[in-house]
């Protein structure tokens, strides 16, 4: 079953956005990155926002726990982020195969720049700046001279 609409295959369609606490192989403060992931997915950090902002303002997929019936209560969607959190297979997510691992989020080191980017096209359609066909065909020429500068196809 798909939270989400889709069109042929169901796979890929019950994504979910993702928390970039990833820590770059260049970080020269390794120690201070580590310590601020386990604060900001720590059960304490949980509790303080819902202390401070209510329970369904708390950061959903850091912890199981959170997943509790102090969240349930405030958040009637939390039993539905939780079962597509336990159902989606990051490895199995599109009808044909692929050479990455992802459903909405590509595990490529050029994903974030290339949704950043596409993020400023989209903004710039919303600002009333540009029109959408504009909007639309500089996003695909983008990600194509990306994917292309990067030996992807």
């Amino acid at each position: 079953l798909s939270a989400t609409p889709y069109g042929v295959s169901p796979k890929g369609s019950s994504w979910l956005w993702t928390w970039a606490l990833a820590i770059p192989k260049s970080s020269k403060s390794v120690k201070e990155a580590t310590e601020f992931i386990t604060w900001a997915t720590s059960k304490q950090y949980i509790e303080q926002v819902a202390e401070t902002r209510g329970w369904v303002s708390v950061p959903p997929g850091t912890r199981i726990s959170t997943y509790g019936d102090n969240y349930k209560k405030a958040a009637p969607f939390a039993d539905i982020v939780l079962d597509t959190m336990q159902q989606i297979k990051p490895t199995d997510s599109t009808l044909k195969p692929v050479p990455y691992t992802g459903i909405q989020f590509v595990s490529i080191p050029e994903f974030p720049t290339i949704g950043h980017k596409v993020g400023v096209i989209m903004a710039q359609f919303l600002a009333g700046e540009i029109p959408i066909d504009k909007a639309l065909h500089d996003a695909q020429n983008l990600v194509d001279k990306q994917m292309r500068k990067s030996g992807y196809y």
